[in-house]
């Protein structure tokens, strides 16, 4: 099928009525069912189970069960560096932000302040600073990770669209990451300042998950949702779980300015890993 097809798709299929059937199905306890979509789903997608903590295929409850699978101990050591891979996947795009505009693909950008929901006040502190956009694709581990110590500060669940994220569908589709359902984490790091992690939502995904809140999933209203941490101090260290997704996506994080120089490896669909590293601060 075209790119150009694919992209038309997009735009007339029920999205949201998709996700939420995809979503039942996926919590479904179904025993067998749910194991052989399992199987299926391993051996389509050629998905390791090497790495699983729990390899057994039948001991899953559920297909969300064996999707939000932890590693086993040891499978991703972390990197010394400043900021390691918070996921397993592959670079749609990183660098730097000019001045307020991130490369989604070639011919498209979006916003910062598009990127966390409108918040002019959060966008302008990544003014001119460094972004990164990492895809996880079905195969993919799917819990979310800390690239670097940090204090929770606000999350913001930002309503959308839920178009797919795959390469084709970013080429295709303008404001894709702006333009879909996600869910804004602010951090503060005392060593490297403010920064973000945007978990963006996508067609099947059945829900977003963090550590500290549970599945994200607030009342369906146009305007945004935002949660304050005063009185928590939720403190995060490099390498900590913070989320997961449930079906493939995409994360955007933000750094400002000055505080990453990115891996000289890292380059536009290159596959990474958790824990390797993504950058050091600037000596």
């Amino acid at each position: 099928m075209s790119e150009r097809m694919t992209v038309l798709l997009q735009h007339l299929l029920p999205k949201r009525a998709l996700t939420n059937l995809a979503g039942h199905i996926a919590n479904l306890g179904a025993g067998p069912i749910s194991t052989r979509l399992i199987r299926w789903f391993v051996g389509r997608y050629g998905v390791d189970m090497s790495e699983a903590a729990n390899p057994d295929l039948a001991s899953y409850k559920s297909f969300n069960d064996f999707f939000s699978r932890p590693l086993r101990p040891g499978a991703r050591p972390l990197a010394s560096a400043d900021f390691i891979c918070p996921v397993d996947g592959a670079i749609s795009q990183c660098g730097a932000i000019d001045d307020h505009h991130i490369l989604q693909a070639k011919g498209h950008r979006f916003t910062t302040a598009e990127l966390v929901g409108g918040d002019g006040a959060l966008a302008a502190e990544f003014r001119h600073g460094s972004f990164a956009n990492l895809y996880l694709s079905p195969r993919d581990y799917h819990r979310l990770h800390m690239p670097c110590d940090g204090v929770l500060t606000r999350m913001i669940h930002v309503p959308g669209s839920l178009f797919s994220v795959n390469p084709v569908t970013a080429r295709g589709v303008s404001n894709l990451f702006a333009r879909n359902e996600r869910v804004v984490c602010v951090f503060e790091s005392l060593e490297h300042g403010p920064f973000v992690m945007v978990l963006v939502g996508a067609t099947i995904v059945g829900s977003i998950a963090t550590t500290w809140h549970g599945v994200v999933n607030p009342k369906r209203t146009r305007a945004p949702s935002e949660w304050t941490y005063p009185d928590q101090r939720i403190h995060l260290k490099q390498g900590d779980e913070m989320g997961r997704f449930l079906l493939g996506s995409t994360i955007v994080m933000l750094f400002r300015q000055g505080s990453i120089v990115f891996n000289e490896h890292w380059v536009p669909e290159r596959p990474v890993r958790l824990g390797e590293m993504m950058g050091n601060r600037p000596t």
